[in-house]
């Protein structure tokens, strides 16, 4: 059985690809955990991290992490999955901001993609150099300022029932990779909401509005301040 993780608030997973500080700065005032993905390690001071998590074929020295105290190193050698897929099936948390997953190489910033869609239970939001994306639930409610950007791509086909605040209604409409996607949309009210038959929706909006992403996936800033107790099973 495979070691897992578990957190009572937030954590920040760090990716190997293009991290800025103004991401992780962002990230830690929402969550205080750091868990790499294997290379992931190395874009972070080693005393900064909780956990080390993958397949250890990329990052630079094993042997020297498995020897920092208070880290933990969960070696997954299966190969079926990405070393993103590895932290999200073996840490439970309530959250997950993910850091250096989008950027520099566009396969892994679609496999970060296609990790949202295979743990679609699990509320996980990437953040790049300008926007952040998630998973948009079934029933889903923002509040952003009146003009602000909202793109929708459907990850599987996805059909919007209602919506109320878009500049552009998404009431009956069905989105599908190469039929129907819903770039540059915009908020025409300060409140947006639409619900969907099945998730699979990934929303983009502006990093700036990180804060009202992750009160929109049910988490409030003041209940994240403090790191929670992690142990292993």
């Amino acid at each position: 059985m495979t070691s897992r993780l578990h957190y009572n608030q937030p954590v920040i997973l760090i990716g190997g690809g293009a991290l800025d500080a103004d991401a992780l700065a962002l990230a830690r005032q929402f969550a205080s955990p750091l868990i790499a993905a294997d290379s992931g390690a190395d874009k972070v001071p080693t005393e900064q991290l909780d956990a080390l998590i993958g397949d250890m074929d990329s990052v630079s020295d094993l042997a020297a992490y498995k020897q920092v105290n208070d880290l933990r190193v969960l070696h997954l050698s299966e190969q079926e999955t990405t070393d993103f897929e590895k932290c999200l099936y073996s840490v439970e948390a309530p959250l997950y901001l993910a850091c250096g997953f989008l950027g520099r190489r566009f396969d892994h910033a679609l496999a970060a993609l296609h990790a949202l869609l295979r743990h679609e239970d699990r509320r996980v939001v990437l953040i790049g150099e300008e926007e952040v994306a998630f998973l948009a639930p079934a029933h889903w409610t923002i509040s952003l300022e009146i003009g602000a950007r909202i793109s929708l791509v459907p990850l599987r086909p996805v059909r919007a029932v209602r919506s109320q605040g878009w500049r552009w209604p998404l009431d009956g409409l069905g989105f599908a990779l190469g039929v129907q996607s819903g770039t540059s949309n915009q908020a025409s009210a300060a409140t947006v909401s639409a619900d969907f038959d099945r998730v699979g929706m990934l929303v983009l909006i502006e990093r700036r509005f990180l804060a009202q992403a992750l009160e929109s996936l049910g988490l409030k800033k003041h209940a994240v301040n403090s790191l929670g107790a992690a142990g292993d099973e």
